[in-house]
């Protein structure tokens, strides 16, 4: 039987060219998942004007979500092909998106430069999570936000995300996770903490509907058992 290879990041530049053609179902997922973040973060924070970074964007579904409430956006994720799909559609549409290839763990922005950071689908696959709440902090300006979701880590959530969503009902590719780096909320509320974050309330995430074309629609979810998302907020200055 074949090793799968787990935490694949290389799907997100395998698919890069098709990012924004919703003609592949597990993009159209993530697609789909902004809305129902969106509905919970904008309850914390009043978008126009802010400068936001989206780290770990991908192909730019939820920067360009974060424009259209007036955010000033900057994006940054390690897949490259991702990152020139995201710059190409945002071209396109006028948009003055930046977008930049990096990694969590080594953030090129000088320090207190963000308003709000926003971290979806992407702590779970981290190498150092430490370092990224480091660096979150880093570049944030006092007072700023950081808006999460991430996986935990328990049995329920490992039969949801690895063998219903991905080997069952395929709404991710085989081997997009690796359940041992799945984070429980205890852990991520340790790491922020320790970055000096002080951390907010957190809620579920999950399907709520299902559309048409039989796409899951995401909404809040008062369970945390699986998804679940949350914000932090550095302390303002004294």
């Amino acid at each position: 039987m074949t090793q799968v290879s787990r935490n694949n990041l290389a799907i997100y530049d395998d698919v890069a060219s098709q990012w924004w053609s919703d003609d592949i179902r597990w993009v159209r997922t993530l697609k789909n998942m902004v809305p129902g973040r969106l509905a919970w973060f904008d309850r914390a924070i009043d978008w126009p004007g802010k400068a936001v970074l989206d780290l770990g964007c991908a192909g730019g579904f939820m920067a360009e979500a974060l424009d259209d409430r007036g955010a000033t956006v900057t994006g940054i994720d390690p897949a490259s092909e991702a990152i020139t799909a995201a710059r190409a559609h945002a071209e396109q549409g006028g948009r003055t998106i930046r977008y930049d290839v990096g990694v969590g763990e080594a953030l090129p922005y000088e320090d207190a430069c963000f308003d709000a950071v926003v971290c979806v689908d992407v702590l779970e696959h981290v190498q150092d999570l430490q370092k990224v709440m480091a660096e979150v902090a880093r570049v944030l300006k006092p007072g700023g936000l950081f808006l999460f979701d991430t996986i935990n880590r328990n049995p329920l959530a490992r039969f949801a995300v690895i063998t219903m969503a991905e080997d069952v009902l395929r709404l991710l590719p085989k081997g997009t996770h690796d359940p041992e780096m799945f984070i429980t909320p205890a852990e991520l509320t340790t790491a922020m903490t320790r970055a000096g974050l002080h951390p907010g309330p957190m809620t579920g995430l999950g399907p709520r509907g299902i559309t048409r074309r039989g796409d899951f629609v995401f909404g809040r979810l008062p369970g945390r058992a699986i998804i679940y998302m949350g914000t932090a907020r550095k302390p303002a200055a004294t």
